[in-house]
């Protein structure tokens, strides 16, 4: 198991060089193995992602029906409302990716359900004992991951797979997240993080800072983290890998 930070120019480069990297890296597991199982978080830099990986895809030897997509965490609201994270990767993947719903994994909307925590069970009861060949995430200036929340009950210690969420500090207020002991349910964890507003999270976390959720993921052959030059601003020199 190892770490490895790639430090990047800005932004762009981020969503351009890990929509590369993905890519390559599905249809190389799919040359092993019969199903690739990815879990895709929301957020600035994995829309962003989602629009290059779109383009990418259109002409590539990705064979999309033996993907299965899962979600980290979800915003708690109706199924149509264009915050929910799961429709803004599909809306966008959606361009040249053909994945039938019943591989799409989307967890349940608010539409019919009493609270968070109906949605949670409905989704851990779906994702099973399923771990993930690469958990996609993003990071808070908090220093926060999926909807796991420092100094929050999102945070402690739960034998769930998957919690629902009140109270966030983030609106809205109610959302699903799978626990850290689920996102880490995967060979490689890629984190993403742009601008000078995360660089003390990306810090704290790389330095094991155990107060931060971001401490915390880790994949269990590798952990990547794709930077640009704001992100990594707090990073001391020995995190000096480039791509």
């Amino acid at each position: 198991m190892f770490t490895r930070v790639v430090r990047l120019k800005d932004a762009a480069d981020v969503s351009r060089v890990v929509a590369e990297r993905l890519l390559a890296r599905m249809i190389d597991l799919q040359g092993k193995q019969d199903t690739v199982h990815i879990c895709l978080t929301g957020g600035n830099a994995a829309n962003a992602m989602y629009e290059e990986l779109a383009t990418l895809v259109e002409g590539s030897e990705l064979d999309a029906s033996r993907l299965q997509l899962w979600w980290g965490d979800e915003r708690f609201v109706p199924a149509t409302d264009p915050e929910r994270n799961s429709q803004q990767a599909i809306s966008r993947l959606a361009r040249t990716v053909s994945i039938k719903s019943a591989d799409t994994h989307m967890m349940a909307a608010k539409d019919g359900r009493k609270d968070s925590h109906e949605s949670a069970a409905e989704y851990e009861a779906e994702l099973g004992d399923t771990s993930f060949d690469i958990t996609l995430l993003g990071i808070g200036e908090d220093g926060h991951v999926a909807s796991i929340f420092p100094n929050h009950p999102s945070f402690e210690v739960t034998g769930r797979a998957v919690i629902g969420v009140e109270d966030s500090p983030k609106e809205p207020t109610e959302r699903i997240s799978l626990t850290i002991p689920t996102l880490n349910r995967a060979d490689e964890v890629w984190m993403m993080a742009t601008g000078e507003a995360k660089a003390a999270a990306v810090a704290r976390s790389l330095s094991g800072d155990e107060s931060v959720p971001g401490a915390h993921v880790q994949g269990r052959v590798a952990t990547y983290w794709f930077l640009d030059a704001g992100a990594a601003a707090g990073l001391p020199a020995q995190y000096a890998c480039t791509f």
